[in-house]
């Protein structure tokens, strides 16, 4: 008899390319990763994308095709450890084959970790794919990503979602031996609430199932489903920049709003990062501790999880919007990187360079740690980037530096 408290998601999970509903820029008769596989070619992938848009099951299908030992683990609870004991246990590592390891959700390896992964991917015991609802180039090390091809997973379209829940029906009317039908307009209502999620999509279809009496309507599945916005791209980023320019205008109110409605749609990362960016680009040096403080409010929140990691982001997020501001930092920097672009600045000057030219006075032999000489390019020698701003920390420091420097 069947087990009906396994996962419908898992059981119905797609075993070749062409299942696999959504992402045909991978997976289509034109798709990269199809037209790789089907040349031979083996590389560390990283796939970045929502959830249950199939990055698991392109992994499992990926081993498949390739013969090699596939091993999984969730960076969420996994460590190096497991790593190590993977590698330990397999004795044809150098062999024919050899082991394709999925990390999921590597955002949650930090940086000392993800740097050990690097011995055992560039020796080649190991072929990496590693996956994450982040930006890689925010949570995953730089050498990594340089040793590997990315591909963004996109959420799954409503017309392609509808395709898979009619599979998942079709196959619960068949193992239940019932006759449980649905109108098109009630599978495209639940593609449309499960935002391109598939295994959202699924579950939400299986509850319907088992609660209605041999239909399912909207109805049925608006009092199974607890509306989450329409969590879009566009919307995701939208909302980071409504909480930035909150922030930014000194209203904690509209702060925790925003905070709020990211935290409510699944966001507590992406609210992690944009308060730390928030606190070095908006209030810099009017408050520097500020960054430490938000910092410390973040890493509080990540060890913490939901629904707890809400309150010190709440506590940064007021910190933030009713800080003094400034932005003088920010502007010295793109002010600094535009000349950098434009191609200046590129002869040191020499007494800079190395110890073994003269010239250099070194600050600290001298009255107030301070000696007047020349720093930038000879070609820019008299540029300007960072302006004083108008608050307490930096008004000091100007007048500090100009009483030193007369």
């Amino acid at each position: 008899m069947a087990n009906k408290n396994e996962v419908l998601a898992d059981i119905l999970r797609p075993q070749t390319f062409d299942d696999i509903v959504g992402q045909k820029h991978l997976f289509g008769e034109r798709g990269i990763l199809r037209k790789m596989m089907e040349k031979g070619r083996m590389s560390n992938m990283i796939f970045f994308g929502p959830p249950g848009t199939g990055k698991t099951t392109a992994a499992s299908i990926i081993a498949k095709q390739s013969g090699m030992d596939f091993y999984r683990i969730n960076a969420t609870s996994a460590t190096l450890s497991d790593v190590k004991d993977i590698i330990a246990q397999t004795n044809n590592v150098f062999g024919f084959g050899g082991i394709l390891l999925y990390i999921d959700e590597i955002q949650y390896f930090n940086r000392k970790q993800q740097q050990a992964l690097l011995e055992y991917i560039e020796d080649g015991r190991v072929t990496l794919i590693a996956s994450t609802t982040e930006n890689p180039h925010f949570y995953i090390y730089n050498a990594i990503i340089s040793r590997s091809t990315l591909f963004e997973f996109k959420p799954v379209e409503k017309n392609e979602l509808a395709r898979a829940l009619e599979r998942a029906l079709r196959f619960l009317n068949e193992r239940d031996e019932t006759t449980v039908s649905a109108s098109v307009e009630t599978l495209e209502y639940i593609a449309q609430c499960s935002g391109g999620d598939v295994r959202h999509a699924i579950n939400l279809l299986e509850g319907a199932y088992y609660a209605c009496d041999g239909e399912i309507n909207t109805e049925l599945v608006k009092t199974l489903h607890i509306p989450v916005d329409n969590f879009s791209d566009d919307a995701h980023f939208d909302l980071l920049s409504c909480l930035q320019k909150s922030i930014r205008g000194s209203d904690p109110d509209a702060a925790v709003f925003y905070l709020a409605k990211l935290l409510h749609c699944g966001e507590l990362l992406s609210a992690c990062r944009r308060l730390q960016v928030i606190a070095s680009e908006d209030i810099g040096l009017a408050y520097p501790m500020a960054a430490a403080i938000t910092k410390a409010c973040c890493d509080s929140a990540r060890e913490l999880g939901m629904p707890e990691a809400a309150i010190p982001l709440a506590n940064a997020a007021v910190m933030l919007a009713t800080a003094p501001k400034s932005n003088t930092s920010h502007d010295a920097y793109f002010a600094a990187k535009a000349d950098v672009e434009a191609g200046l600045g590129k002869e040191i000057p020499v007494h800079l360079r190395s110890p073994l030219y003269q010239g250099y006075k070194y600050p600290h032999a001298f009255e107030n740690h301070y000696v007047k000489q020349q720093y930038l390019p000879d070609d820019i020698k008299n540029k300007k980037y960072y302006a004083y701003g108008d608050n307490k920390t930096e008004r000091a420091a100007k007048e500090y530096w100009e009483k030193i420097k007369k």
